[in-house]
């Protein structure tokens, strides 16, 4: 069974960063692309970011693009999400999730995290 456990998150001022992990187990390597995913109260679950195995394949929602950075070190088996100027619209719980494809479609990620809450004040 895999398993991926997200840390990181926490309560930050608008403008600040912030770098989540996900640390993997259990046979990623069938479900080699990683994405990383965000909820809202109250909203739809939305991609944030992916990447495949290799890091070569990368590929950010418009809402995040020029601030976030996703990247993965396989050695460690762990992806990354780093984030900079962040503004309070990016408050969320933030899930990482593994794929067989790189794809923003949320139900293609058969393996989920628990999430780590990331909270912006303004």
């Amino acid at each position: 069974q895999v398993q991926l456990v997200e840390s990181g998150g926490g309560l930050v001022q608008a403008g600040d960063s912030l770098r989540l992990s996900c640390t993997a187990s259990g046979g990623t390597i069938t479900y080699s692309v990683m994405g990383w995913f965000r909820q809202a109260p109250g909203k739809e679950r939305e991609v944030v970011a992916g990447i495949d195995w290799s890091g070569n394949r990368i590929c950010y929602s418009d809402s995040v693009k020029g601030r976030f950075t996703i990247s993965r070190d396989n050695a460690r088996n762990t992806v990354y999400l780093q984030m900079s100027d962040l503004k309070p619209e990016d408050s969320a719980v933030y899930y990482c999730a593994a794929a067989s494809s790189l794809t923003r479609l949320a139900t293609s990620y058969l393996y989920w995290g628990q999430g780590t809450q990331v909270t912006v004040s303004s």
